[in-house]
Parts: C-alpha cells; structure tokens; sequence
C-alpha cells in the first residue's frame, strides 16, 4: 500500500528533484509545479505530472499558495512536500494545506509558527532547558531600550529581526556609540526584507562555529538526533560549506548536545524533519533558532547516517513511527558538502544564463546534488544555488582528497560558478586543519580569491 497517492512537490531546482526522486524509490507519483521561467526544468520533465502555476516572478508562482492548493487539487495529490525556501516554513500555507484535507509534509503550523518567531522560538527553548545566548528576551521598539538592553547584555552585541534569516536584518554594535545606528538599519532592512521591523538583541559571540543538529521526530512520541552540521564557513550570513561531524566537537560534547536537543523536541510534541541551530564557543552551546524543514545541507547527514531524510520525512507525514530507534544511528566518516553557486566567483554578482557544457564529477564517495544539465538555461529569477557538491570519507583526510578531486572534474561551462572559490578553499591550510568558525570566510576572502598558496598563512 502506498504511503500517499500522489505528493505535489511545492518547489523548483535540485530540492524539487530531490524529493521527486525519493517519491520514485517509494513509488508514490509525483506533480512537479513550475513558473513559465522553469517550462524546462528537470524535476518537470521526470514527475509524472506537472503544472504551471504562473509567470516568473516568486510571489506570481512559487509562493502563490492558491495556484499550489489549485494544483494539488485538479490532479489529485493528496500531500504537498515544500522543500526548502519559499513556503517550507509558512504556518499559514500549512494550515491551508490541511484545511484542504491534503497532508503537509511537515510539522504542525503551531510549530512552525512559534519556531518561525525568534523571540518565540528562543523563550521556548529557554523553558525547555536548552541554553540560548544572552539577549533582550523581547523586542525592542526604540532607540532607549536598546541602549537599556546592550548596557546589560555587554558590548559587543547583535540587533536581530524578529521574523529574519539568511543574515537579512542583522547589524552588529561593537560600542555605545553604533547603537542608535545599528538599531534604525536593523528595523528597516527587516521592514524591506520581512514586512515586519520588530527586532531583538543578543550578545555577539566573537569567534564562535555554527553548530546544527538534525532530529527526526513521529507521530508517536520517538525522536532521534542524527549528529551535527559544522556550517561555519559563511559569507554574509550565507553558508557556503558544511560537513559532518564538526571538526571542533569532541564525541562527549557531541552526546552531551544530542541529549538535550531530543529532550526539548520529545517535550515539544514534534513531528518531521528538524533543525537546531546553535553558536558553539569555549565549550559552550546558545540556541539561534530552529529551521522546521529538511536543509539544505541534509545530505552530508545522509552520507554519515546512512538515512534517507527525505523518504524518512514522507513516512512521518503519512503517519508511520519513524523506522529505527537513537541505538540504531551510527555514524560512518566525514562528509564535506560545497553549495556551487551561479555567481561570479570574486564579485559574487548572479550569473544567469545557458549551459553549455556540463560534466558532474563521480567516482567512490561523492554525490552530486543538481537540477543543471548542457542546454538547460539558469533563470535570474531565483536563488543562484544550482548545485551540491558532497564527498564522504572514512577519514576527515580522505573526505577532503575527495572533494578536491571531485572540484577538479567538475565542469559547468556557460556561466560563472562558485567552483573556483571552492577549489581554493579545499587546500587552506586553516580549512585542512579544520581551524576556523563564522567570521573566518569574511577576514579571509580576499586572500583565498587573490591567491590560494597564502589562504589561512
């Protein structure tokens, strides 16, 4: 008996085939929704159905949720899978979603609206046991109460939009005098990006990594973690490489981190994929938030776990318990995973256009994540990740020979990519070491770009 009958997947590029292939090994049909922009797109051409749901422009087609609850409905899919981006983390499109009788290949809309708050997500995780970084507990509305709030948090600190992410409505203060300033760039950059300018504040951690844990949890009351996410290396708040384990946990604080992650989830209730986010300095864990979706990056902890997230997360939703217990993860090597980014690699502008010329690199332990093929044509319209570059190892060593061979085969000709970046980063010494955290990308850039022989001297 098939979990669901159909699954309209609610997404474009390398996610949407993603997912769309972990339906075909479940054998569930697909429908693939597309704007005119992606007629041609891969994940278009494998499902078995597809429909346009509008013209190029994100809010015209990918985050219209009537055209996606229409869709779903004149073909007859009975859930609806969101990916990552656009509505993966909307309670409202969730709640639409199951007022429609259709199954939301996620958590509740409870859930993702209260991890969806910052404010929110942090004071629950605060009554849960899990620690947070130092902040204002609330937000602030004026220039006084974040003068108030960074006098008893400590310089330097960190304005934050309440409703941010991706580093959008983020300004740091490293005195009294770039307060007032901070606070008004804050407010409006959240404003412009999130229609909301709420903001809060919280201690800036100087030199910390960024720390994330994978949980799956059931219907039924089981949650599991599968390890961390190393994703410190970041350009404006944008990861660029992540891999798993970290290289800076030490297995004691790795289980220690574990337990209280599944702890708060199993108290919370939730149900899916997972995501928590922390700051890790001087031994130390603080909460940032919590992504109520699978991420990005979820595939290096498929190459360590050997658990297919995807498929793991249909079961969820189509309410089966999850299909082994915390005893039954092991954790099997290193996996390293590069985002190759349609940008120039210096200046990092969008470079859109056709391919022509594709060749993904292959061989023992590496995977290749990527919706390209020669002929296809990138739109301008979206995000400029175009592919994942992911390589296992038995060993952090071997792991990392791997990806460098494997940045070498790669080929994408017709526009510019990442990739140059990334085969400069593969050989710094720091990186080799596994010697950096969240601020090493930015001090380090301009050296990496200008010549690889210096990076990390």
């Amino acid at each position: 008996m098939a979990l669901f009958n159909k699954i309209l997947i609610a997404n474009r590029g390398e996610i949407a085939l993603r997912i769309l292939r972990a339906c075909q090994e479940l054998r569930i049909p697909t429908v693939a929704v597309h704007s005119t922009a992606d007629a041609d797109a891969m994940h278009v051409r494998l499902a078995n159905e597809s429909v346009c749901i509008g013209p190029a422009p994100s809010r015209q087609s990918y985050l219209n949720m009537l055209a996606l609850v229409s869709a779903a409905d004149i073909t007859g899919a009975d859930a609806v899978h969101p990916g990552v981006g656009f509505l993966s983390e909307n309670a409202v499109f969730a709640t639409m979603i199951e007022e429609h009788g259709l199954t939301f290949i996620g958590p509740t809309p409870d859930h993702i609206r209260i991890m969806g708050d910052k404010i929110t997500a942090k004071q629950t995780m605060i009554s849960l046991g899990v620690p947070v970084v130092p902040g204002s507990g609330g937000s602030i509305n004026t220039e006084e109460e974040a003068i108030e709030a960074a006098q008893k948090i400590g310089f330097p600190v960190l304005i934050k939009a309440t409703s941010g992410g991706g580093g959008k409505g983020m300004k740091v203060a490293l005195s009294l005098d770039e307060i007032a300033n901070a606070f008004h760039l804050a407010k409006a950059e959240a404003k412009a990006n999130f229609g909301d300018d709420q903001v809060y504040m919280e201690r800036y951690l100087r030199q910390p990594r960024h720390i994330e844990v994978q949980i799956l949890a059931d219907h039924h009351g089981n949650v599991v973690h599968l390890g961390e996410r190393d994703c410190s290396l970041q350009r404006r708040h944008q990861k660029v490489w992540e891999e798993a384990p970290s290289p800076g946990l030490t297995p004691e604080l790795r289980a220690h981190l574990g337990k209280i992650v599944t702890q708060a989830i199993g108290k919370m209730g939730y149900r899916g994929a997972g995501t928590l986010e922390f700051l890790f300095e001087n031994g130390e864990f603080f909460f940032m938030e919590m992504n109520t979706r699978i991420q990005v990056e979820h595939p290096i902890t498929e190459m360590v776990t050997g658990i297919d997230l995807v498929k793991e997360q249909i079961r969820v939703a189509a309410g089966l318990p999850l299909s082994f217990r915390q005893e039954d993860i092991t954790f099997n090597g290193w996996a390293i995973e590069c985002r190759v980014n349609a940008e120039n690699p210096q200046t990092f502008v969008p470079s859109p256009g056709k391919i022509n010329r594709y060749h993904a690199p292959g061989g023992y332990g590496i995977r290749v994540d990527s919706h390209l093929y020669q002929g296809y044509s990138v739109p301008s319209h979206y995000d400029s990740m175009v592919a994942k570059l992911i390589a296992h190892g038995k060993t952090r060593e071997e792991c990392l020979s791997r990806l460098e061979r494997a940045l070498a085969e790669y080929v994408i000709d017709g526009i510019q990519t990442t990739l140059p970046l990334h085969q400069k980063l593969v050989q710094s010494p720091d990186i080799i070491r596994g010697e950096y955290d969240i601020h090493w990308l930015e001090k380090n850039l301009e050296t990496t770009l200008r010549d690889k022989d210096k990076i990390g001297s």
